[in-house]
């Protein structure tokens, strides 16, 4: 289901690109994310790392001879998305962004519509077979070929009264062997005592923020060829330095991510 504009209601996607220091978000957007940013002021170097591991995922499985992408809930442009880093290596490599917010698909169809290699549609993870099924999906990716699907942070805001583990395997499923899948996933395990409140602030936002430990996250990586050095956290995950941010280097689990194979 599409996520009516509403300049009044907290915005996951607009607080996201807060977080990141964008200026596509409107003051209630900004109010809600210092809420959050209360009770866990490091959100933003998260998110950054978010889109750093982003990156180096791609631009690995890019190296690995991937050459379609699939960006479910892409979230608002921002630098170095995922059709910029693939095109480094290939510039003919397809993407397709999909998300459900309005804003979204307004921004990324302003800024991509003279790329022909990229697709942006209207999709729900809740949903996945109008994804895999859209006709101009399936014109602009050959299913028979592997494909990369991108599942970054997007998961913890799914409940699990919609079967997250489920919708991964109907996605799954769909790929062609070869193919792999991209999760990251918010874990709480350091920082329980944090989780209701955010919680809290997100439940009168667009999308509702789902607190799981990491012993709730691994399990959507099930049936997936993990690719070394497994499920970690973002930074963890082959890092081009290795410099982290002095708040991150004793972190047990924060952000887990990974890459799955298809066989």
């Amino acid at each position: 289901m599409a996520v009516e504009f509403d300049p009044n209601t907290p915005n996951a996607a607009r607080m996201y690109d807060y977080y990141l220091g964008g200026k596509d978000n409107f003051p209630v957007d900004r109010a809600a994310a210092e809420q959050v940013l209360r009770h866990v002021p490091e959100i933003p170097i998260g998110i950054r790392e978010n889109r750093a591991f982003l990156q180096r995922a791609v631009r690995f499985l890019a190296e690995q001879g991937i050459r379609q992408f699939l960006d479910i809930g892409a979230g608002l442009p921002t630098q170095r998305n995922v059709h910029q880093v693939v095109a480094e290596i290939d510039p003919e490599a397809r993407t397709v962004y999909v998300d459900n917010d309005p804003q979204v698909l307004v921004h990324a169809r302003a800024l991509l519509q003279d790329s022909p290699e990229v697709l942006v549609v209207e999709g729900d993870l809740r949903r996945p077979s109008t994804i895999m099924d859209h006709p101009e999906v399936r014109a602009h990716l050959n299913f028979d070929e592997p494909i990369a699907v991108l599942l970054l942070a997007i998961l913890h805001f799914i409940p699990d009264s919609d079967d997250p583990t489920g919708l991964i395997a109907e996605i799954r499923n769909r790929l062609a062997p070869g193919s792999h899948m991209v999760l990251s996933h918010v874990a709480i395990d350091e920082r329980p005592e944090a989780a209701p409140e955010v919680e809290g602030v997100y439940r009168s936002a667009s999308a509702q923020f789902v607190a799981r430990m990491s012993s709730e996250i691994e399990p959507f990586f099930d049936g997936l060829d993990v690719t070394p050095p497994g499920i970690v956290n973002l930074h963890e995950w082959r890092p081009d330095s290795p410099v982290l941010a002095p708040p991150l280097e004793k972190v047990k689990s924060y952000f887990l991510c990974g890459v799955g194979r298809i066989n």
